[in-house]
């Protein structure tokens, strides 16, 4: 299974849920925490925590206030939604803007001579 979690497609619902479990339970006991002292701060029951770390489902809701607890929401990075403009949009917004700066000098001579 060591190469397995580079692939996710291929590893089914039950193995990803235990992969997430294991993860987390490493990374509670890299920071020392017991499973009752990150379930206090996480806001859930230790029970929660034993059933994830074990490979059983959680809620969504009960692994994000575990991963806040832990410091962890970082591992979300990967749903962040950037907006992407299209080349014509983006020649558009080119096209709008300005090429050349008018001073007031400018502005003066052509008042002077009317």
């Amino acid at each position: 299974m060591g190469n397995a979690n580079n692939y996710w497609v291929l590893m089914s619902d039950k193995a990803i849920i235990s992969t997430i479990g294991r993860y987390v339970k490493q990374q509670r006991l890299l920071q020392n925490k017991t499973q009752a002292k990150t379930a206090e701060v996480a806001g859930v029951n230790r029970w929660t925590i034993s059933q994830l770390e074990k490979g059983e489902a959680v809620s969504l809701l009960s692994l994000l206030q575990i991963l806040r607890a832990l410091d962890l929401l970082h591992v979300l990075d990967n749903f962040k939604i950037e907006t992407q403009i299209s080349p014509l949009e983006l020649a558009k917004l080119e096209k709008k803007k300005r090429q050349r700066a008018r001073s007031k000098d400018d502005n003066e001579q052509n008042e002077s001579e009317w």
